[in-house]
């Protein structure tokens, strides 16, 4: 037998707010284990309504609102609300959400209303036509696929995180990133000249302070064709919140084709990039090449140390050396252009303070701002 147990120190009222019922909480709801509460009215929540074990649902055809000075947290919800459910005060689900119908909607310009996943939160249903229109988010958990999007279609975004998010959070924008509707512009043309192009038909805005990769989607209506003419010169792009610019965060796994795919980047921490979308890498003609260096550290200030022009463009590097025996001797992250013949490793070099022997060496160079990496030879001479 299901039952709906309310918990003591409940204050509930109804109150009419702009012509509209609403249930009006300041006192302690609790649903108990097997519990279930359908709301077919508007929720205010100013009082304690959490450690639920039941089911809550919301229910209807006209559109339901959730507000508050507190945020609820349910265990098991349905959303099943032919015109939706807005949300004004964010909204936790510690076990299931379940989309029937509807969607649920945060403001795009409030991104601290969101519906939250705790560590044990799922969901299921999700389809074009009832996801999350707005802001979801997850709390506790390495790995989540936010179930985002538009009115007219679900475009998740798939988080693998090195570790548990304190708090991630993401929305879908099916807009141009040059006059997004709640953010500055993001021009699409300050980027690297490795870089051809930058989608203007959507992007994501995904929030978290754990490094880690993501995976998109994208259909007919993305427009990846008129973007990369091949699949391999497909990337992700995010704007960087510290170089003021479009930078690629990689391309590890693309599948797929020009109509639908998706693709996964290289590591990154969502929190140093303003927003993420689609990039085509440019002809390999037009990326620039490195040459192989000559060092000369005598101290008359020519080639004194070796110096890499290219890394303003990525200041997220790393420089590794190797002797022509594949010994390393030289690593920094980033390399700031100090590199004057000694090495910094604790391995086998011999007369390390004297310097490393006149002979030709082996350079790999990590641009990861710009996803690429170039290898050549350094020729050190004393």
């Amino acid at each position: 037998m299901r039952y709906f147990v309310v918990f003591y120190y409940l204050i509930i009222s109804w109150h009419s707010i702009s012509a509209q019922t609403a249930l009006y909480n300041s006192g302690n709801i609790r649903i108990h284990d097997g519990g279930i509460i359908g709301f077919h009215t508007d929720l205010v929540n100013d009082g304690s309504f959490d450690e639920n074990r039941g089911l809550a649902g919301f229910y209807g055809t006209s559109p339901l609102t959730l507000s508050g000075a507190f945020m609820p947290f349910f265990y098991d919800t349905e959303w099943a609300n032919d015109s939706g459910v807005d949300l004004q005060t964010p909204v936790s689900v510690t076990n299931n959400a379940n989309f029937i119908i509807g969607d649920v909607r945060t403001p795009r310009d409030m991104r601290d209303v969101f519906l939250n996943f705790t560590e044990d939160g799922f969901y299921n249903g999700e389809t074009d036509l009832t996801k999350v229109d707005g802001y979801a988010s997850v709390t506790g958990q390495a790995s989540f696929s936010f179930p985002v999007g538009t009115p007219q279609q679900l475009r998740p975004l798939v988080l693998n995180s090195d570790g548990p998010n304190p708090l991630a959070k993401c929305a879908y924008f099916a807009e141009n990133p040059n006059n997004p509707s709640t953010f500055p512009p993001f021009n699409t043309e300050i980027r690297a000249q490795t870089i051809s192009g930058i989608s203007q038909v959507e992007f994501w805005r995904l929030e978290g302070s754990v490094p880690s990769t993501i995976t998109l989607s994208w259909n007919p209506s993305s427009g990846i064709a008129a973007l990369a003419p091949e699949l391999e010169m497909l990337t992700i792009m995010g704007w960087s919140k510290q170089a003021r610019r479009w930078v690629s965060l990689g391309h590890t796994v693309v599948s797929g084709d020009l109509e639908n795919g998706f693709i996964s980047s290289a590591s990154f921490i969502p929190d140093e990039y303003e927003i993420i979308t689609f990039g085509s890498l440019a002809e390999p003609s037009d990326i620039l090449a490195l040459p192989n260096y000559i060092l000369t550290p005598n101290n008359d200030g020519i080639n004194d140390f070796l110096r890499i022009n290219e890394l303003e463009q990525s200041p997220n590097n790393s420089l590794t050396l190797f002797d022509r025996n594949g010994l390393l001797v030289f690593k920094a992250a980033p390399y700031q252009n100090n590199f004057a013949g000694f090495s910094n490793v604790d391995n086998l070099v011999i007369n390390r303070e004297q310097g490393l022997p006149e002979g030709i060496y082996y350079y790999v160079l990590e641009l990861f701002d710009l996803g690429l990496q170039y290898q050549g030879f350094l020729y050190l001479e004393r």
